[in-house]
């Protein structure tokens, strides 16, 4: 028998939307070198990495290039697979140990809620040559480490966006969150992402942005609870509400597709 790997639409009410994460349970951690070619040959915007750890589960992330320090999507589909699959009780809080820090989701209802920690942006010049790639002007633009939110004039400008990604992969940025006010009075704000440096062009929607979106918006728009519609093709929505340094991000999840690895 070989491993098994599941594929999970995650922030998605309805299969083949949202954000397609590949999740692989394994009975002991597994070596660098190998998730990192599992990742690069499911060639998804992130594969997730579930052991037993310390009562709970210990949980990594790699897009088709590189490992990464937080991941939303691929963590509410793991969650979704831990309950699905019977290793968790349907009313079992999940506890990951990640390289950012203990982290849990719960269910509520069909609902999964995620606790992450909150990022917030602080404002900051563009990197020299971040808004010629992506050929934006930015109402705002902060930064937060090497990853920069630019808030635009319009939903149609974010839609819009067509960026360079060859100029963008060669700049010292990790992630680009562009953002503005929603037309649609069912969402607060909508956004994509791009992140080509990190092997992921655009990502189809992005827990970890609506930890720093999230604060962003939240302080803009004077509320503690938003509604983020991410605007990639596929699409998908994020509830946030926020909690102090922490955010809840919620959102379902369905399962498209089970495997297994021969190798």
């Amino acid at each position: 028998m070989g491993q098994s790997i599941i594929v999970v639409d995650a922030f998605a009410d309805r299969p083949f939307a949202g954000n397609p994460a590949a999740v692989c349970f394994l009975d002991q951690p597994a070596r660098e070198e190998w998730m990192q070619l599992v990742a690069r040959e499911m060639n998804l915007s992130e594969t997730a990495f579930l052991n037993p750890e310390g009562g709970g589960f210990g949980l990594r992330w790699f897009t088709p290039t590189v490992e990464v320090e937080l991941c939303g999507h691929a963590t509410l589909a793991s969650a979704h697979v831990l309950w699905e699959s019977g290793r968790l009780a349907p009313a079992a809080t999940a506890h990951f140990l990640t390289r950012s820090g203990a982290l849990t989701a719960q269910r509520d209802g069909d609902r999964i809620v995620l606790d992450f920690p909150a990022t917030r942006a602080r404002p900051a010049e563009p990197a020299p040559g971040l808004l010629a790639a992506l050929g934006v002007q930015a109402r705002k633009t902060g930064k937060h480490g090497l990853q920069y939110l630019l808030e635009l004039e319009s939903e149609s400008a974010v839609r819009d966006l067509q960026p360079d990604f060859e100029r963008l992969a060669a700049l010292p940025v990790r992630g680009v969150i562009v953002t503005s006010r929603s037309d649609d009075p069912a969402f607060d704000f909508v956004s994509r992402f791009f992140a080509p440096a990190s092997g992921v062009r655009e990502d189809p929607v992005t827990g970890s942005a609506h930890c720093c979106l999230g604060p962003y918006w939240g302080e803009r728009l004077g509320k503690s609870q938003l509604v983020g519609h991410q605007v990639s093709a596929r699409g998908g929505v994020v509830e946030v509400q926020l909690a102090g340094d922490r955010v809840r991000l919620a959102g379902r999840a369905i399962t498209v597709l089970r495997g297994e690895l021969a190798a």
